[in-house]
């Protein structure tokens, strides 16, 4: 449809409004504000991000070291229980060496002593902790006192007892005196030295008669 203006006048244009200028500066400050706060939660993301990662970093290094540390701990308690286990072997040779050992000076120190008392020989000698049950022969009482003697002078012994010493008929022909004692033996610093060996023979039964 064709319009005509019959009038003969022109038409009126319809006025634009002006955007105020206050308006468009507050406009302009909101987008920069947006702007802005974008670029700071960027940084701020990025930052947090590469702060993560090194966290998680160390993180994983620890537990590497943990898994590394707990293998150790593993090889350190394998190693300690075989340690416990060797030195209860070795615990129990030395045990065995000592009480060998202690048994050889042992009748090493009887025999010192013994050889030292005429008409005199043992016939038993049993060990129970520190003390010895001594059983033994005379040919007299004063034999059986030199002995207790020799014992005490020794270092080797303490307290010694006697328990009996009579005349017995082992041999009717002979006076014997069969005797009996018990001795403690001396805490290990108080005993003198051993002497040498071979400086004293065995004891060697003494031919029996009075005295």
């Amino acid at each position: 449809m064709i319009r005509i203006n019959l009038l003969g006048q022109a038409r009126p244009r319809t006025a634009k409004q002006a955007v105020p200028l206050e308006a468009t500066l507050q406009i302009l400050l909101f987008i920069g504000a947006i702007a802005f706060a974008g670029i700071i939660l960027t940084v701020v993301y990025v930052s947090q991000k590469k702060q993560l990662e090194y966290t998680q970093g160390q993180i994983r290094d620890l537990q590497a070291e943990r898994a590394s540390l707990q293998q150790i701990k593993q090889d350190v308690d394998r190693f300690e229980s075989e340690k416990s286990v060797l030195q209860q072997r070795i615990n129990v040779i030395e045990t065995l060496q000592r009480n060998r050992s202690g048994a050889q000076d042992l009748l090493q120190m009887v025999a010192n002593t013994v050889v030292r008392v005429d008409s005199l020989w043992l016939t038993s000698i049993n060990r129970n902790g520190d003390s010895l049950d001594i059983q033994g022969e005379a040919g007299s009482i004063n034999a059986v006192a030199n002995f207790i003697t020799e014992l005490k002078r020794s270092g080797y012994f303490d307290k010694v007892e006697i328990k009996s010493a009579k005349e017995d008929d082992l041999r009717p022909t002979v006076e014997t005196y069969g005797f009996s004692m018990s001795v403690v033996i001396a805490p290990p610093s108080g005993p003198a030295k051993a002497e040498p060996a071979g400086a004293a023979q065995p004891p060697q039964p003494a031919a029996k008669g009075r005295s």
